[in-house]
Formats: C-alpha cells, structure tokens, sequence
C-alpha cells in the first residue's frame, strides 16, 4: 500500500503542505492546470528553495491581488471549488477541508455554517493553498494519508477579530478528536493546516513501518527557538501486516426502535465507518438493549460520532484507541458467466491468504441474471483460481 506520512516537525499550514508536497515530487503542472481552472483573477504559486536548520526545503509564496476585504463566506468558497471542474477526488478533498473549517466557525461563533463568512481562510492564499494541496495530493495518488500529532503553540496571535489565544479557536475546533502536542509558543498549526489534516489524514502516534520511496520538506516563514519549522512529508510502501490506529465507537441503546437502529447502521457506514455493528445485550434493571459500535480512521472519527449522536438516541459515547493489524489487500476484477466481479485479496508477505467476491458485485450480476447469490460468488471464486 503506497503510504503519505505528514510529519508535523514545526508545524502545519495550507502553505507549507503545498511546499511540501512540491519538493516531494508531486507534479507541479497538475498545481497550475488545476489553479487555471480556478480561475481567480492574478493568482500564482512561486516556489523556492531555502535552508532550515541545514536541511533544504521548499518554501511556497502565494501570490495574488490586493483584497479589500479578503474574506468570503463559505457558500462562495464551495460554488467556487465546485465550477471550476477540478478532478472530483481534488474537489471533494478541498470541500471537505473548507467544511470543516465552517462548521467550526459556526460553532465558535453561534451562527448556521451557511452563514459563516470565512475571514483569513476566505482569502484568495488561503484558497489557493487548500485547493492546490488537494490538486497535488491528488496527482501523488497516495492510498492511504497519515499524519503524526500536530504542535499546539501557544500565546497569542492577531485576527479578523482582534486578538485571540494560539492555538486558535478554529485550530482546536477542527481539531476535536485529534491529538495535539505541547510545544514551544507560536502559532504552529494553523485553522487552514489542521483542517487539511482533520479532513484527509488518519492519525497516528508514531512514524509508522515503511520502505521511503522519497522525503521532501516544506518550511514555514517563521523560525522556532525549540524545533525546525518543516513540515516533513514521506511516501513509501507500507509493509505487509502493516499496523494501524482505528478507534472503536460504542453505544448502549434501550430505547430505539429497531427500524431506526437500521437507520443508524446504514447513515454510520455512509459517514465513513470502516465498520459497524449491532449486538444484544443485557442492561441494567435486566433491560433487553442494543450495543451499538462502528469503527472508524482517525480521519472520519468526528463524522461517524456526529452521525451517531444524530441517528440514535444515545446521551453519551464511548471512544477507545485500537491498534489493527491488517494485510496487504487488492482489488482483482476477474470475468465470470455473469459478468465483471470484483474479488478481494489479502496477502501477507507476499503470500495470498484469503480471496473473496465482492458481494455487491455479486448481488447485482445475481440480479440481473435471476440467479442466487451464492451461485455468482461460486463463480467469481472459480474464475479468479483460474490460471491468468
């Protein structure tokens, strides 16, 4: 599995993770196409290379036109992003990023997030750097993004509204369900740098096992007493077996109906759970009731809880971090009497363990060929045991 670790050395911000990528590899003529089509009027990316702590990096500086009122709300940012044509997996990732940054203001400052208006990250940098990490992360092609804790800072830093306590407001709000670390003062993750993480990456606490394919450093402009301020980002191959963090999301449930308890199950999956499940349990005065749990990466830990709180009647969750251990899988299309079935493979070291049809492919040819289920996955087994 080829793997994107963000290390957050110094910190985090929009700027930095476009520098990073850059110097990693990531093609910039998919940074420029990609702006092209953003259309915003004088807007440019230069990039150059600068020294921290003896350690070459890319340095990138946003260029655009002078704002009257740098800022915009969230409704224009997202029909901005959404007419521009960019690749979808580019788009989605910039809207999800640009989201979370509006729910987070809406709650900080008590109004509806269509009504946000996007200070700082409403200016046109700001844009440019989410929606051009978006771009490059996309065209790296990257399966899996993780992301070690970010830097807290501390202090104080001036906004839009005055003067605010670092980490900012919305740093910490976008934030929720993610670990930050102490460090030195400073503003060293920014709203714009942890609404890129919190939106696509998985957490980690520790460098995971991998082969390093390349390294590239992206530099802040300010320079840290305690710490270098890069952003290190590392792409490599994820060994067989490879471990991961995941957290589990339990809920006991005595008062919903069963029907909606289904609900709940489908809207969780929808929210990004890896997994979800309902079990009967005992509860307390001998109350039948529902244990109901989802698994989810770091990434989508916040949306699945949202969901759960939203879609059941629960008054309270119960997280825990878990460590998974998981193998090598692949995606094989195999053609069977019935059509085109996907088959699910895992392998550890190399070695094939475990190979199974993908079962919505499955009911569908079944479907449509008003055959049982069971009758396709026999095929699909059959075909993919054949020698190719």
């Amino acid at each position: 599995m080829t793997t994107l670790v963000l290390d957050p050395v110094g910190g985090i911000a929009g700027d930095m993770l476009m520098a990073a990528l850059l110097h990693l590899g990531a093609p910039r003529a998919a940074l420029d196409e990609g702006l092209r089509k953003l259309a915003l009027p004088g807007a440019a990316v230069e990039v150059q290379e600068v020294e921290v702590a003896g350690i070459r990096a890319a340095h990138v500086e946003v260029r655009a036109l002078a704002e009257q009122h740098p800022h915009r709300p969230w409704r224009e940012i997202r029909e901005l992003i959404a007419r521009a044509a960019l690749p979808s997996r580019a788009a989605e990732m910039a809207q999800s990023a640009f989201a979370l940054l509006a729910t987070a203001e809406g709650r900080i400052h008590g109004v509806d997030p269509e009504e946000v208006e996007l200070h700082e990250v409403g200016a046109v940098d700001s844009i440019v750097d989410v929606v051009g990490s978006a771009l490059l992360l996309h065209a790296l092609g990257a399966e899996e993004i993780v992301a070690l804790p970010p830097p807290a800072g501390g202090g104080t830093a001036r906004s839009a509204h005055g003067i605010i306590p670092v980490p900012a407001p919305a740093t910490l709000e976008v934030l929720r369900g993610r670990t930050v670390r102490e460090s030195g003062p400073g503003e060293r993750t920014t709203p714009t740098g942890a609404a890129m993480l919190a939106a696509w990456t998985s957490e980690v606490d520790a460098f995971p096992a991998l082969v390093v394919d390349r390294v590239g450093y992206g530099a802040g402009t300010r320079r840290w007493e305690d710490a270098p301020n890069l952003l290190r980002a590392v792409l490599g191959q994820k060994s067989a077996a490879g471990r991961e963090t995941v957290w589990v999301l339990e809920a006991n449930l005595d008062d919903l109906s069963p029907q909606l308890v289904s609900v709940a199950l489908d809207a969780v999956l929808a929210a990004g759970a890896l997994d979800a499940w309902v079990a009967p349990v005992t509860m307390k005065k001998g109350r039948p009731g529902h244990l109901f749990g989802a698994l989810a990466q770091g990434a989508d830990r916040a949306r699945v809880e949202e969901t759960i709180f939203r879609e059941t009647s629960t008054l309270g969750i119960r997280i825990a971090r878990w460590e998974r251990a998981v193998l090598d899988r692949e995606l094989l299309e195999v053609e069977t009497e019935y059509g085109k079935v996907r088959v699910k493979v895992g392998r550890l070291h190399g070695v094939q363990l475990n190979a199974a049809p993908e079962f919505e492919d499955c009911r569908q040819a079944a479907g449509r060929h008003g055959v049982a289920v069971k009758e396709v996955m026999a095929a699909a087994l059959s075909a993919f045991r054949r020698p190719r």
